[in-house]
């Protein structure tokens, strides 16, 4: 090989190197949802960057909450909120008529079943998300157990996400749900989406549940994000990145 074709070879290398670092991109996945059924288990396949979030007093939570804790996983807190259309809640759900001492009570029992919770992102919450008082408290509480905040969005209408910033919680939200429809088709149609998110704005959070046909899917398909130049990151390491409360309102950006 001459000197030439070498430094050609090089230069193309080079290129190539600096193509995938223009390109690159996070993306934090988390697995909700997690706590009623000893089938969850399964998802303790997927990769360690992988951040599950564990519904509190179900049959599992403090297991699960300790077993991912052995992997090195990050846990979050799945917390239960009241839901506009009367949703079925579960345990220790916060709600509309619980005063502000009581959502942090709650919150705090709540916590006590996921060890190691390190966020939280709501379950359901529809109603209580758009409510100053209620998310409030909850954010305070946060603040004090120096956890961050992901907005699941259930609703177009939350104030979570607001209030956790001017709070001072890091914080963000939700941009693309894999899983509504149970369909590996459907949950294709909506990967390809998270990654064109992240790779428009470098960042992107999908929220996932524990589902056979998702647990299928990303155990076959998780992989392709590193090929693609996105870098699959725990949830507060994307938070870190990105989210910082003094930059949260500009880095904000919409669902696409």
């Amino acid at each position: 090989m001459t000197i030439i074709n070498a430094l050609k070879q090089g230069a193309v290398v080079l290129i190539a190197l600096f193509s995938l670092s223009a390109n690159s991109a996070d993306v934090a996945l988390i697995i909700d949802d997690i706590g009623y059924r000893q089938t969850d288990a399964a998802a303790f396949q997927l990769p360690s960057e992988v951040t599950f979030s564990i519904l509190p007093h179900t049959p599992y939570s403090t297991e699960f909450a300790h077993r991912a804790a052995q992997q090195g996983r990050e846990v979050m807190l799945h917390m239960p909120m009241e839901a506009l259309a009367g949703n079925k809640l579960g345990p220790g759900a916060l709600t509309t008529e619980l005063t502000s001492p009581a959502i942090q009570q709650t919150l705090n029992h709540a916590l006590a079943s996921v060890p190691n919770a390190v966020g939280l992102n709501n379950h359901m919450g529809s109603r209580l998300t758009q409510m100053t008082r209620p998310m409030t408290a909850t954010m305070e509480f946060l603040r004090q157990q120096q956890m961050f905040f992901i907005d699941s969005r259930t609703t177009r209408y939350s104030r979570a996400e607001t209030i956790a910033q001017q709070t001072g919680l890091a914080s963000a939200r939700r941009h693309v749900f894999l899983d509504h429809y149970q369909d590996k088709r459907q949950i294709r149609f909506q990967f390809e989406r998270l990654i064109r998110i992240a790779k428009k704005h470098q960042r992107a959070i999908g929220i996932a549940h524990p589902y056979p046909v998702t647990l299928e899917f990303l155990s076959e398909h998780l992989e392709e994000l590193q090929a693609r130049g996105i870098r699959l990151l725990p949830a507060s390491e994307l938070l870190s990145r990105y989210y910082r409360p003094e930059i949260a309102r500009s880095a904000q950006f919409a669902e696409e």
